[in-house]
């Protein structure tokens, strides 16, 4: 009885000690997991933190950028057609008649010409002024020439030499029963589109009333 005793006293001695051998175990392993855990989770990083503050709640709106005045193409240059021929101006030009046509019932036929006397080629389009005045600067001696519409007005392109003509129709003063006859000189000439004049000294008689007209021209023609 007494040994049993001793070796349950045994046990239970050995028992408690296990028992406290354990229990010291689990003392000294628990303050190190709880210095772990608090190191990562209740101790944000530094980096963390600044990032953190650093970032704004909301993006500000992006400020829109005008978009570039649009320019437009430059225009294409637009070619400009090649100039033709200059008008016959009198300078250029000399001034003589034919009186071979002929003529009826009181009237003459006289072709006026005027030909290119320059060194380039010129256009004589339309009808000349035409008067009989007492000298190369006179006055007009009555009325001036009527144009004759019925040969159109068309260019002719002269070379130089070359001649364009145009029919000239004189009517005898003495016909005109009201005619107040002045004797005229010549023929004072305005090539078409030109204020300077040409004279061709060539007699006629001339009708002084402003209302009686003893000429009347044609447009001109190739000669």
């Amino acid at each position: 009885m007494t040994a049993q005793r001793f070796t349950s006293k045994l046990l239970l001695t050995t028992a408690a000690a296990a028992a406290a051998l354990v229990l010291a175990g689990c003392g000294t392993g628990t303050p190190q997991s709880q210095t772990s855990s608090t190191q990562t989770s209740s101790t944000p990083a530094p980096s963390a933190a600044v990032s953190s503050a650093a970032a704004p709640t909301s993006q500000p709106a992006e400020t829109p950028t005008s978009a570039a005045p649009a320019t437009s193409a430059p225009a294409a240059a637009v070619s400009t057609p090649a100039a033709g021929p200059a008008l016959c101006k009198t300078a250029g030009l000399t001034a003589a008649t034919d009186a071979t046509g002929g003529g009826a019932a009181g009237s003459v036929y006289i072709q006026l010409i005027l030909t290119n006397s320059g060194t380039e080629p010129c256009l004589l389009k339309g009808f000349a002024g035409v008067s009989l005045t007492a000298g190369p600067n006179g006055e007009p001696i009555g009325a001036p020439a009527a144009r004759d519409a019925s040969t159109p007005a068309a260019g002719v392109l002269l070379a130089p030499g070359q001649g364009g003509t145009a029919t000239l129709r004189y009517t005898q003063a003495r016909n005109y029963a009201d005619c107040t006859v002045v004797p005229a000189a010549g023929f004072r000439i305005y090539p078409p589109e030109d204020t300077a004049s040409l004279f061709i000294a060539e007699p006629h008689d001339a009708c002084s009333n402003a209302g009686t007209n003893v000429l009347s021209i044609r447009a001109f023609s190739a000669q």
